[in-house]
């Protein structure tokens, strides 16, 4: 997990910023928000400086209603070095003292107009976004019917060109060579690509090619949850391949299980219709339907009745 800085919630989340702008590269290390009303009451002994600090109507009525005396002394000990920014939402006023706190510590003061409630979730699930544990995977991620299949293999066994042939069957393009994943929430895998290499593909032969330019804006998509791998391999004569469906593999992405699926390559085969094969298959099993169970249990009562016709 990668901090962010304060500068990379200031646009998406629409925050005017009042001062401390030279702290907009301080980081952020953690999705958790605080409320500091206890903390603005004078009980500091376990301040979670370390969050985001978010200042409501309700800290802002308590504070107002605190002794002149006393107010300078709580917003000086709300500044500390690994404060990253302090919020306020409703677009309210900030305090005197809170601005020349954050001034002289150079913390970031940001104001919001959205009520307490939405700006805290708003803010909680862009930074979960941006916080989520990640990793760089080296494939081609497509989104077929609604299933977004990361296709993964050897290079040049034909990853890129079997993912051409989706984007042709009016299917959507995600990524290309390399997929950053990230675990936004338990089992739950979202795939993009490096904002470089975006709605690009590479054919080998061919060059670069602008998915998006060539084939319209239907054919690409940002990102894509990742619900299955398609891992292809040269097809060995010696190893012995699922036939019936009833083993599912599973591939481990971070802390997340994904089933996947082996295809062995050899001339004459169609990639892409076998993977879109395999991703409509999917989308039935997820729906309750299992044609490689009802098969094995059609093929039992088969033999049970042909049992006892012999008796």
């Amino acid at each position: 997990m990668s901090p962010i800085k304060v500068r990379e919630i200031v646009n998406p989340l629409k925050f005017e910023v009042l001062v401390g702008e030279e702290g907009l590269g301080r980081s952020i290390k953690t999705s958790d928000i605080s409320r500091p009303g206890i903390e603005l009451s004078g009980y500091f002994t376990y301040y979670p400086a370390n969050r985001v600090q978010l200042l409501g109507k309700t800290e802002l009525s308590f504070f107002s209603g605190l002794a002149a005396s006393v107010k300078k002394d709580r917003m000086v000990r709300l500044c500390r070095d690994e404060t990253p920014c302090i919020c306020i939402s409703r677009g309210m006023e900030a305090p005197k003292e809170l601005l020349e706190a954050a001034a002289s510590f150079q913390i970031p003061v940001l104001r919001s107009p959205l009520p307490t409630t939405q700006l805290i979730s708003k803010l909680t699930n862009f930074l979960e976004s941006k916080l989520a544990p990640s990793t760089t995977m080296h494939g081609v991620l497509v989104d077929i019917y609604g299933v977004g299949v990361l296709i993964t293999g050897n290079s040049g066994i034909g990853k890129s060109e079997t993912a051409l042939e989706i984007v042709k069957r009016g299917h959507r393009l995600v990524a290309d060579d390399n997929v950053i994943i990230r675990q936004t929430a338990e089992n739950i895998l979202i795939g993009n690509p490096p904002e470089i290499i975006r709605h690009l593909l590479e054919i080998r032969g061919v060059g670069i090619i602008n998915v998006m330019t060539l084939f319209g804006a239907g054919a690409v998509r940002n990102f894509k949850k990742v619900s299955v791998v398609c891992r292809l391999e040269n097809w060995d004569q010696n190893k012995q391949y699922d036939r019936l469906g009833l083993d599912e593999e599973t591939i481990k992405v971070i802390d997340t299980k994904v089933p996947l699926i082996t295809i062995p390559v050899r001339p004459g085969r169609n990639l892409a219709v076998i993977i879109e094969v395999a991703a409509m298959n999917f989308r039935l099993k997820r729906m309750g339907f299992n044609a490689a169970e009802s098969f094995e249990q059609r093929l039992k009562e088969t033999i049970m009745n042909d049992e006892n016709e012999d008796f």
